[in-house]
């Protein structure tokens, strides 16, 4: 008779299959990478199925809220700029000042800046996909019902957002910037009104 492996502990083996459905795990999530629009369909409805469950069960809205909250954020930073030529130019500034301008000389007009998301189209989805997963299986445990009057909560999330948006659509009309492009948003040339 064979033996597995005598000499292998209980936590290897626990680790061994934990790389393998991580493995199996990864190799699926590179194969959805190209179906950038059914990924999100998918993403869309599984919200749909978490936003009805709260709306069936009257409950839950913490948990609904906290998720908006996070989304909030995870598409903020998909909006954001990686590299923010605001503050770069704040840099710049601070440097000539301080006589430490290092490195040569350029003009912005013949620079060719490519544009880099903070967080990249799939890394969003993929937080986004798991985050409502996680808020999905949440409003099936009571301990996660906590009682709130929920039309504040809603106001609260609606002030965030107004503000939270004023900043990027101020953004994005001073640069000229396309965010839904996927991959391909560029910056233009800033009005010198």
């Amino acid at each position: 008779m064979e033996s597995l492996n005598e000499e292998q502990t209980p936590f290897a083996a626990v680790t061994a299959q934990t790389s393998k459905l991580q493995r199996q795990y990864q190799a699926y999530l590179d194969k959805s990478t190209p179906f950038v629009t059914y990924r999100w369909i998918g993403t869309a409805a599984l919200l749909m199925i978490f936003f009805l469950r709260v709306f069936v069960a009257q409950g839950w809205y913490i948990v609904a809220y906290a998720l908006g909250i996070y989304l909030l954020n995870l598409f903020l930073a998909f909006l954001q700029p990686k590299f923010d030529p605001s503050v770069e130019a704040l840099d710049s500034s601070m440097d000539m000042e301080d006589g430490s301008a290092g490195g040569l000389p350029t003009k912005q007009d013949e620079e060719f800046r490519p544009f880099i998301r903070r967080l990249p189209e799939f890394k969003f989805w993929h937080a986004a996909t798991r985050a409502v997963a996680i808020g999905f299986v949440c409003s099936w445990f009571e301990v996660f019902n906590v009682p709130v009057f929920w039309p504040v909560l809603v106001m609260y999330w609606i002030i965030l957002f107004v503000l939270t948006m004023r900043k990027q659509i101020q953004h994005m009309i001073k640069y000229k910037y396309v965010p839904f492009s996927f991959g391909k948003a560029k910056y233009g040339k800033a009005s010198t009104s």
